[in-house]
């Protein structure tokens, strides 16, 4: 069984074959960088995009007889296209895009309602405001769908998207796991065609994009389509109520397992679907911190440093009394607060670039911190200890910063590509029905463990300092 596995994120599209031990066999990686610009905007260019996915996938499936291909996505970004032709239409608004937010303010009377039908907050963040801007703004022609509907029609032709991905829009019903027809109209989208909701290990087609295969035609089967951060979640082995990891990619990303019951979060989290595997759904709470990777990008777009290699190199072994908080794109989980910006304080004459550098990790560490004790309110008891992925864990400083601020045992995943790893996992449950999530995730050990430090008073204060910059 070998499975090619394509991670389709917001800096970039990572491919990946496995075979079915989940050996990685070969990889390739395509970069993409969003535009940036003034009111909020974040978009990515589609035509870019699709390109990203086939050249990886084809660079990484050479040589190899695929017997799957198997799809992450990015969960939130939306855009608009002809179904007839697949042309796109607008380009690809970014889950970090803002500008949807007087379209969530216009409907704030609905909030509530809207937090008990999807478990999650009303915000720019999630995929139903921003489809809405869309059609206020760029085109009422066409589909308006998330990115995945897009690149499967692109691959197989048909018009899906997975369970999880569907329950992050702001429209699905997440007691029933179906499109809800009072969801759609508070959005003013319920003319809309939508994608038909699949489970993760749903074979929906077959393609040939990536070379010859087994399938019908001759094609390759398309399965295993999932949002990034459960795909994650699920590599990861967090199985039961209770286990959690958090992604390091250009946001961060914390994630722990509800089990089969969609509970609401009472502290400010959001609840989703983690997956719909074998006829079952099991639910996740999740926080967001917009700014990880991006904002080392902005430290070394700052000539702070030269790329992410030298964080460890570069910062102090003491912060010299400055703080961070990044909110270089606002606030998510639990604070919600798109106007919010960054802050860095405590800074004097002395202060240099390694204060500073180490000033922003922390403030990563502290969000990801906060969040990982809400997350264990929401649970009933606090996590016993955090699994991490993503590029920035090979920052000893950061993972170190991370158990001293969380006070837990930090478990770094042994490979750097958990996300297609749980992608090619639901793919590996399509094609053998006799698998189970443990059979095809279990097994791994940490590459390295980072056991808490700093005192439990000394984090509390640390914490309570950088609290009281979130909210003055």
């Amino acid at each position: 069984m070998r499975i090619l596995a394509i991670d389709q994120g917001t800096s970039g599209t990572k491919a990946v074959v496995t075979d079915a031990r989940g050996t990685v066999l070969a990889i390739a990686e395509e970069p993409l960088r969003p535009s940036y610009d003034a009111g909020g905007a974040v978009e990515q260019d589609p035509v870019a995009l699709l390109g990203s996915v086939l050249t990886a996938g084809r660079r990484a499936a050479e040589g190899h007889q695929i017997d799957a291909v198997a799809l992450a996505n990015q969960g939130e970004t939306v855009l608009a296209w002809d179904r007839a032709t697949g042309a796109p239409l607008t380009p690809a608004i970014v889950w970090q895009d803002r500008r949807a937010e007087s379209v969530c303010a216009d409907r704030k009377p609905s909030a509530q309602r809207v937090a008990e039908l999807t478990g999650l907050v009303l915000d720019p963040y999630f995929s139903a405001p921003k489809m809405r801007w869309i059609r206020d703004n760029l085109t009422t022609d066409g589909v308006v769908t998330t990115t995945d509907t897009w690149l499967v029609h692109q691959l197989c032709g048909v018009f899906v998207t997975d369970a999880s991905t569907a329950s992050r829009s702001l429209l699905l019903d997440l007691d029933t796991g179906g499109w809800s027809g009072e969801l759609l109209d508070v959005f003013g989208l319920g003319a809309e065609p939508l994608p038909d909701i699949v489970a993760s290990d749903t074979i929906v087609g077959t393609t040939h994009a990536f070379g010859g295969g087994g399938g019908a035609g001759g094609g390759v089967p398309v399965t295993g389509l999932i949002v990034d951060q459960q795909a994650a979640l699920l590599a990861e082995a967090c199985l039961e109520p209770g286990e959690a990891k958090c992604t390091y990619g250009t946001g961060a990303f914390l994630l722990a397992q509800l089990g089969v019951t969609p509970g609401r979060s009472t502290q400010g989290l959001s609840t989703s679907i983690a997956w719909r595997l074998r006829d079952r759904i099991e639910y996740c709470v999740d926080g967001q911190v917009y700014t990880a990777a991006s904002a080392v990008r902005w430290l070394a777009d700052l000539s702070l440093i030269h790329d992410a290699d030298q964080l460890d190199t570069t910062a102090a072994d003491d912060n010299g009394g400055v703080l961070c908080v990044p909110a270089l794109a606002g606030l998510a989980a639990p604070w919600w607060d798109s106007g919010a910006t960054a802050s860095l304080t405590g800074m004097t004459l002395s202060t240099g670039r390694g204060e500073i550098v180490r000033a922003v990790l922390e403030g990563v560490a502290a969000q990801v911190a906060a969040v990982a004790r809400l997350a264990g309110d929401d649970l009933g008891a606090p996590l016993t200890r955090l699994r991490v992925d993503g590029g920035l864990t090979r920052s000893r400083v950061l993972m170190q910063a991370q158990a001293d601020l969380a006070q837990l045992p930090v478990e770094v995943y042994p490979s750097p590509h958990a996300t297609p790893l749980g992608a090619a996992a639901c793919a590996a449950l399509a094609l053998d029905p006799a698998l189970t999530a443990a059979d095809v995730t279990g097994g791994w050990r940490p590459s390295a463990t980072y056991e808490p430090r700093w005192s439990p008073d000394r984090a509390a204060e640390h914490m309570a300092r950088w609290h009281a910059l979130v909210r003055p």
